[in-house]
């Protein structure tokens, strides 16, 4: 069993409860983490026999794509669209963080960590 991380991938999103965040947009970091058997991968050499990084980059990608306004809400849609679409992951985590956050002050980011 291996883990796969996909770290620090940078989007720029609309996703809040307050109005201005679903016009206006900021950026948000996101990491994931994903077990999966990687054993033939490891002796094949080859790309079919893994998860592959740019597929599961662009399934996230898609999904910060639609609005939502909770980072729960769209953390939870990434981790089941990973799970459905990449059987060979048996475990994921995620982390989302929100990038100078509208609330009154100097914030570097909030974030939200769920595990599927």
């Amino acid at each position: 069993m291996a883990t796969i991380s996909i770290e620090g991938m940078e989007f720029f999103a609309y996703h809040g409860c307050f109005k201005e965040e679903q016009v206006i947009g900021t950026k948000f970091r996101v990491d994931l983490f994903l077990e999966a058997d990687t054993g033939k991968a490891e002796t094949s050499d080859n790309l079919e026999d893994t998860v592959n990084y740019l597929a599961v980059y662009q399934v996230v990608k898609a999904e910060m794509n639609i609005k939502s306004k909770l980072l729960e809400h769209v953390s939870r849609r990434i981790l089941k669209r990973v799970k459905k679409e990449f059987p060979a992951v048996t475990h994921a985590r995620i982390k989302m963080r929100k990038l100078n956050p509208p609330l009154g002050g100097k914030i570097d980011f909030v974030s939200v960590e769920l595990e599927e």
